[in-house]
């Protein structure tokens, strides 16, 4: 059974930054596309990132872009996103999600905002971490 969490969210100050982790069990990420989605209060889930299976093809949301990295080490079975220069706006709960299929193959290669089916091309999911962006 795919197993995901997420850890590594808190509170921050604007400016600064965090690195969630999202910790895969029951299956090998090597094989699968991770994407971070976040969903803050009152808003629709979003997607930020995407990493490809294998191959390292990421993408990101415009407005994330420049300041966020995702990465994978495969050896952990974990897959990262490092959030530099944060900004109030950024607060949410932030989830990893996995899936294999060919979708994601294109997924990887557009922004978030372009995926076909949204959070639905990912079928396993995260509980959350909430990352807190205040002064």
């Amino acid at each position: 059974q795919l197993h995901l969490v997420e850890s590594g969210g808190g509170l921050v100050q604007p400016g600064g930054s965090l690195r969630l982790s999202c910790l895969a069990s029951g299956f090998s990420l090597d094989y699968y596309a991770i994407g971070w989605f976040r969903q803050a209060p009152g808003k629709e889930r979003e997607g930020v990132s995407c990493i490809s299976r294998r191959d390292d093809i990421s993408n990101y949301a415009h407005s994330v872009k420049g300041r966020f990295t995702i990465s994978r080490d495969n050896a952990k079975n974990t897959v990262y996103l490092q959030m530099n220069s944060l900004k109030p706006e950024d607060t949410a709960v932030y989830y990893c999600a996995a899936d294999n299929r060919p979708i994601n193959l294109f997924n990887c290669t557009v922004v978030p905002g372009d995926w076909p089916g949204g959070s639905a091309d990912f079928r396993s999911w995260g509980q959350g971490t909430q990352v807190t962006v205040s002064s």
